[in-house]
């Protein structure tokens, strides 16, 4: 999470967390020549339009007057999704157990750029799944839940 996404979670979590929602993610990224701060929201009943607008309504100012992005960016507030990224440590704990998904920014010596196993287990070096491989967190690119249909 860098430095910015930071600051910007901690300045909308109470916000959110007053009307009732949990702040699972914040996401600031580039995509071509525009710029997106990606708010995601989560509640055990599921999230839906008139939520995100909820979100959206009561954070919009306290963005705009706290002014720490400085380029022109679209707001974008939504659920985490049923096959949700795994960016924090809170995510990986929350998920234990359960089946995930990894992604590597490039093949590996097994000549694997993908693994799919459940999580047994992590640490500030490397994601342990259940077959006992080991995955060194700084190639990861990402981690995420995967939902059997």
């Amino acid at each position: 999470m860098s430095k910015l996404e930071e600051k910007v979670e901690n300045l909308v979590k109470q916000t959110i967390e007053s009307l009732g929602y949990d702040l699972y993610d914040v996401e600031y990224s580039k995509e071509g020549k525009n710029y997106f701060l990606r708010i995601f929201v989560d509640q055990p009943k599921g999230i839906d339009l008139t939520d995100c607008e909820k979100v959206n309504d009561a954070i919009n100012d306290l963005l705009d007057q706290a002014d720490y992005i400085k380029e022109q960016y679209f707001l974008e507030v939504s659920s985490p999704g049923i096959e949700r990224i795994l960016r924090k440590d809170k995510h990986l704990n929350q998920n234990i157990g359960k089946e995930i998904n990894i992604k590597l920014f490039r093949k590996d010596e097994n000549g694997s750029k993908e693994y799919q196993g459940i999580l047994k287990a992590f640490n500030e070096s490397e994601i342990i799944l259940e077959q006992a491989t080991k995955i060194e967190r700084k190639n990861i690119a990402q981690i995420k839940t995967v939902y059997n249909w």
